[in-house]
């Protein structure tokens, strides 16, 4: 069954979204793939947050990769000037 994690992000007062947001497109969504998501996407929220959309084939693939995941997650905090301020996460039971 597919899972998918939402996560929250907030980039820091005064830094520009565009320069994080190209941080952010070329090296953590490309990281997320090769931990096996099949899909990741972006969703700009307000001028200083976002939220990220990672689908993955099965809840077991997004568990093998935690470890990775957290090391990109800190290193869009201290490379990105972003911080985290939310997860959610959970298997798809429905979709159209």
């Amino acid at each position: 069954m597919r899972y998918v994690t939402i996560t929250t992000w907030e980039i820091a007062d005064g830094s520009d979204y565009e320069i994080a947001l190209r941080g952010i497109r070329e090296k953590r969504l490309p990281a997320l793939k090769g931990l096996g998501a099949t899909r990741v996407t972006v969703v700009r929220t307000s001028p200083r947050t976002s939220a990220a959309i990672t689908e993955w084939p099965d809840e077991a693939t997004r568990d093998a990769a935690e470890r990775a995941i957290e090391e990109v997650r800190r290193k869009v905090h201290s490379e990105d000037m972003s911080r985290m301020t939310g997860e959610m996460k959970g298997a798809v039971v429905a979709e159209i």
